[in-house]
């Protein structure tokens, strides 16, 4: 290898640089211990990025192949760090304690092994803090606790194989970019570079390393690393090294700073601070901005507390920009993108604690409204996306997702959205500006409602999803037998949300001075209302199809999706009332929720993704619908088993589903081994469900909040609700529970909204 490496004819230059091939760069002197099997992670997030590491704050051995592959510093669908490797003496060190509780920072405590007769062991304290604020920050304090000097080696190796999030998640690619790294200094009194890219004759004052990727589409991305108080006395391949020498009781601190940069420009739509403390801060202000813009929620209870105000700072930190929006991601770590039907039903879940959030995700998601016919995308004109991807896999056509339209669901639940919205903020110019965009969405539901009367999906696009429904996996739409029933899928609780668009609509388009469209839809609600009442009842089971196939027949399989409907009102009530009951049988409700699927169907797994599991946000659905029928006692067994599931959880917080198995005494319920947390609509779950005990029912047109036989479970004495937003007014309450009765007080009102209490 020669001292002009950097200059050989097979560099590539580009932006202005010069790049290495990867493979020409010497590896570290001592090997990396990679795990054997995955190990338990630590995620954080900050809009647009997310960072998983293991409990000591590591991303190693994170290869497609082998060890861990979930785990790295993540954005625009991109992994920009594939190892982040803290050794000292070339060892892992030892984990004494760890924590991602802030969802933003990421804090470990850990110390030295036992390294021959050179260290022992538990002499040196090594504390850990990273941060994410639109880059990467990480500050290490390094602390010697015994009575004389010791010397070590600390080092951190760093690498970026810059895959694209659907390669992590399993995607085969016949085609990859070039990896291309440099090791350069920012010095300008740098000394030359030698075959290892640096002098380690004289090393610079300042150094900082850059990995890079040129993307099959010509894009180049970056990761560049600038080293921060100490700077590393040497380089191995991508491993920074520093030589310690620590005095008794004598503390050093490290650091650094990856930016990640596409085509030189930041990759993240967040500005970036400079140091740790100034990211820190700014997540900190921007928190606590959060904090009081939003409706606070109390109880007398610790334990609601804690899962209460985690909800709220999961909320902040499931929040996403898109363009000048802002709506929540569907979840971390791998759904931290734009999603129309997660955004919609948590902006649904969430108008109770901060109506700005359905306001932007309707605004973004009327953005990418569907255009043109595209079987590729699944794109139709009117149509609200799916799944919205910016890697390289996205920007290459190898996946439909730019956007990705194949769903049934999110353009009814868009329009639910758009009247629920106004019903809570009487917001007239939001209302005329997505009023166009509101008959569009309304003729694709028309449109397809035209062949069979019923809203159905059929995938279209080779890479698109089987099943498009909120069940989207491919083994979930079964019959009686456990077979998968053929499409065209008309799913039972997508016809509520069609019946319930109508309905709501109806109301905005007599406001909106069209009468015409306000009788049109009314009575297509009406018929639609009685040929499902009659093509989707099982009247041997007393209960409601999951489905219509494409043949036309029932899909017999008891599930949860008939519950969605409960609230929407598209059974008749003996009917509703027949499907609240058998929800609440053994073979449903397992304890801690209501099952996905029947635990006597064939295909029952209570370890299944949708053919077994709990989902916090399918239950706290059903159990608005139980509320809506006056079965308050039903409801509250819910709200009451999905609070205690959510006390077991890590961090008092709700996942995205967790198996089904029966509840077991003081057993915790089984996690599902994959489930993202925090998720959007899970966390959305805790203040719809708070919501449903209180029954709020706003109209802020008429400048009116309806209270309506407010009920407390027995596990809450009072419960308080500040800075609560209906219309133009803010307003404080309080409840308090008195055996079985609750009581509502008025406690302070900025405003001159009527509130009614109805006992």
């Amino acid at each position: 290898m020669t001292p002009d490496l950097l200059t050989t004819a097979a560099q590539i230059s580009l932006d202005g640089k010069t790049f290495a091939p990867a493979e020409q760069l010497p590896l570290p002197e001592w090997p990396c211990v990679v795990s054997e099997r995955p190990q338990p992670t630590l995620t954080v997030k900050d809009d647009d990025l997310f960072l998983v590491t293991d409990t000591i704050g590591n991303i190693s051995g994170c290869s497609l192949t082998d060890g861990n592959p979930n785990v790295g510093l993540f954005c625009s669908d991109t992994r920009f760090l594939s190892r982040l490797e803290l050794q000292i003496q070339g060892r892992s060190p030892i984990l004494l304690g760890s924590s991602a509780e802030k969802g933003f920072s990421v804090s470990v405590l850990c110390t030295n092994p036992n390294i021959d007769q050179h260290l022992k062991a538990e002499t040196v304290g090594i504390r850990r803090e990273l941060v994410l604020n639109g880059a990467l920050f990480e500050e290490i304090e390094i602390s010697n606790y015994s009575t004389t000097n010791v010397s070590f080696e600390l080092s951190i190796s760093f690498d970026a194989d810059f895959v694209d999030l659907f390669e992590v998640r399993g995607a085969q690619r016949e085609k990859r970019g070039k990896i291309l790294h440099l090791i350069q200094s920012t010095s300008p009194d740098a000394a030359p570079l030698t075959s290892h890219g640096l002098s380690s004759v004289h090393p610079p004052k300042e150094k900082s390393l850059t990995l890079a990727y040129q993307g099959v589409d010509g894009l180049l991305m970056e990761s560049r690393i600038q080293f921060q108080y100490r700077q590393p006395d040497d380089f191995q391949g991508y491993t920074a090294i520093w030589r310690l020498d620590l005095a008794s009781h004598e503390t050093q601190k490290l650091g650094y700073r990856v930016n990640m940069f596409t085509d030189n420009q930041p990759s993240s739509t967040v500005s970036a601070a400079l140091t740790l403390v100034q990211a820190k801060a700014a997540e900190l202000m921007e928190e606590q901005q959060w904090i009081q813009e939003i409706t606070k929620i109390r109880s007398d209870k610790t334990i609601f507390n804690r899962i209460i105000e985690r909800a709220e700072q999961d909320m902040y930190l499931l929040r996403q920009s898109f363009g000048n929006y802002k709506t929540v991601s569907a979840g971390v770590p791998w759904f931290s993108a734009l999603f129309g039907r997660d955004s919609l039903i948590t902006a649904s879940q969430t108008l109770m604690l901060n109506p700005q959030i359905a306001r932007e995700t309707l605004m973004i998601l009327a953005s990418y409204q569907g255009t043109t016919y595209d079987d590729w995308r699944e794109e139709e004109p009117g149509k609200i996306l799916h799944e919205l991807r910016f890697g390289e896999m996205a920007r290459c056509q190898e996946i439909p997702h730019t956007p990705y339209y194949g769903t049934v669901d999110a353009t009814p639940l868009w329009l639910m959205l758009y009247a629920e919205y106004y019903t809570w903020t009487h917001d007239q110019e939001t209302l005329d500006k997505l009023w166009p965009h509101a008959l569009l969405a309304m003729d694709w539901i028309d449109h397809h409602l035209q062949e069979t009367g019923y809203l159905t999906y059929y995938r279209k696009s080779p890479r698109g999803l089987t099943n498009q429904g909120w069940k989207d996996s491919g083994d979930c739409i079964v019959d009686h037998k456990g077979e998968l029933a053929p499409g065209p899928i008309a799913l039972s609780e997508v016809q509520a949300y069609v019946y319930a668009a109508k309905i709501n609509l109806a109301e905005i388009a007599q406001i909106m001075k069209r009468p015409d469209l306000a009788e049109r839809w009314l009575d297509e609600a009406r018929h639609l209302k009685a040929r499902f009442n009659q093509d989707f009842w099982l009247k041997d089971q007393d209960f409601c199809a999951l489905a219509l196939d494409g043949e036309g027949n029932q899909v017999q399989s008891i599930t949860s999706n008939p519950g969605h409907c409960l609230k929407l009102g598209i059974f008749t009530q003996d009917k509703a009332h027949s499907v609240a009951e058998r929800l609440r049988a053994p073979d449903m409700f397992n304890g801690w929720g209501i099952r996905t699927l029947s635990s006597l169907s064939p295909a029952y797994n209570p370890m299944g993704y949708h053919i077994g599991s709990v989902w916090p946000h399918d239950n706290s659905l059903i159990a608005m619908g139980l509320r809506s029928l006056g079965l308050i006692d039903q409801a509250l067994e819910v709200f009451q088993g999905l609070f205690d599931m959510t006390n077991h959880q890590a961090y008092q917080r709700p996942p995205e589903l967790f198996c089904g198995y029966q509840r077991n005494g003081d057993h915790a319920p089984v996690q599902y081994p994959v489930a993202c947390t925090p998720q959007a609509w899970a966390t959305g779950s805790i203040f719809q469900l708070l919501q449903m005990v209180v029954n709020l029912v706003p109209d802020a047109q008429n400048n009116c909040l309806r209270i309506i036989h407010p009920t407390l479970p027995e596990s809450i004495n009072s419960l308080s609700f500040h800075n609560l937003r209906v219309g133009s007014t803010i307003l404080d309450l309080e409840f308090e529970r008195s055996g079985t009765t609750t009581a509502c007080r008025v406690v302070k009102k900025r405003g001159n909204l009527r509130v009614v209490i109805e006992a």
